[in-house]
């Protein structure tokens, strides 16, 4: 039997479609993901903490979930929107549903509803706050609720996501299906240590591919327990929610760059990146979810089908006066992609080169860590 769900946004527009998932009621920022598939990968990426996901490709669910492609130890996601689930999962790898999946995992989820129309509000009037529930069906109420909800500018959310304790990450990159990546890693292991602000596994494991020692440390580690570890360099991860507030991390970032590590950025950690180097960010109209965007490199003048999931975006602006560049754009809103600093040895983008899910045009710049942590002069691509 078949139960009635509800996505209610704080503008008042109610979407009433059918429950799958676990039973519940769960608020956050809705956002839309263009992605056609790796809606496993999505639904454990921590970068969606405090959010409810809407998928824009139609049928969602068709090849089912399994244990490998999962992106973090668990969902992190408020909720999960599609136009129709798949109730057949097909593919050889599959090991539940999806439906399983989100119950096991604690996601509500709605289909049946019209995802192009949500879509299409969301792009013209910008990601706005919901609640989606299938046990509260009253509209007003939901609506109350969504008004309610904590705005995500001003919210630091890397604390729910961010590892307990410190560990080393041992496991590379499948080559069956990731063939050639990590081909020029360094004969000599270099270690890097990388600050968890909600990384995905994919970033990992591609880390290992080209030949790095990694050991994974809590967002709240300081310059001085990095220092210990004796890193060649310091990589900065992606994340959820507004970078403005991560105060204490910008802090210890600044100290280990200006000291002369290496350091490269990804996302959130692009962004934490730029702060601490004094840069400014702000919050973009809708964000940036899926794997389709077209990304330019400034050096090469080589355009890239990238992968992105980020709701803020360095002030391209505020670049020049704190010694930073500008390395590459997105075609699609001319927004900053990714920086470099003309003395010290760092450089960050917006986009993730480790697509999970999406395409693999980026994956150089993980080589270009290497010439980093190497050379330990300002790279160029």
């Amino acid at each position: 039997m078949t139960q009635i769900a509800k996505l209610a946004l704080a503008d008042g527009t109610v979407f009433t479609g059918t429950h799958f998932g676990v039973h519940g009621t769960q608020a956050g920022e809705v956002v839309f993901n263009t992605a056609m598939c790796g809606y496993q990968e999505i639904i454990t990426d921590p970068s969606y903490e405090g959010q409810i996901v809407t998928m824009t490709y139609p049928l969602i669910g068709n090849y089912g979930v399994n244990r490998e492609d999962v992106e973090s130890r668990r969902a992190f996601l408020s909720g999960f929107v599609v136009r129709e689930l798949s109730r057949i999962a097909s593919n050889f790898r599959s090991e539940l549903s999806l439906d399983e999946y989100l119950r096991e995992q604690n996601v509500v989820g709605i289909t049946g509803i019209d995802t192009r129309a949500l879509t299409r509000k969301l792009r013209t009037d910008g990601s706005i706050n919901g609640v989606l529930s299938s046990e509260i069906l009253d509209d007003v109420e939901l609506v109350a609720r969504a008004r309610a909800a904590e705005s995500m500018k001003g919210r630091n959310l890397v604390p729910n996501v961010t590892a307990s304790e410190s560990y080393d990450w041992t496991e590379p990159l499948d080559g069956e299906y990731f063939p050639g990546i990590g081909a020029d890693a360094a004969d000599k292991p270099l270690r890097v240590v990388s600050m968890d602000f909600g990384i995905k596994q994919g970033i990992l494991r591609s880390l290992r591919s080209f030949g790095c020692e990694v050991v994974v440390v809590p967002a709240t580690a300081t310059a001085s327990e990095i220092q210990a570890l004796s890193p060649d360099g310091l990589f900065l991860s992606n994340g959820p929610g507004d970078p403005d507030p991560v105060l204490d991390a910008q802090a210890e970032i600044r100290r280990l760059v200006e000291s002369g590590l290496p350091t490269f950025g990804i996302c959130l950690g692009h962004q934490l990146l730029s702060l601490s180097l004094g840069a400014k960010t702000y919050k973009l109209k809708f964000g940036h979810h899926g794997a389709n965007h077209p990304v330019k490199n400034l050096d090469t003048q080589e355009v890239e089908i990238t992968s992105q999931n980020h709701g803020f975006a360095v002030d391209a602006d505020s670049l020049a006066a704190v010694d930073l560049e500008q390395t590459h754009i997105n075609l699609n809103d001319q927004t900053n992609e990714g920086c470099r600093h003309k003395r010290l040895p760092c450089f960050s983008v917006q986009y993730h080169p480790e697509a999970s899910p999406g395409p693999h045009d980026a994956s150089y710049l993980f080589a270009s860590f290497l010439e980093l942590m190497q050379s330990k002069q300002p790279v160029r691509f």
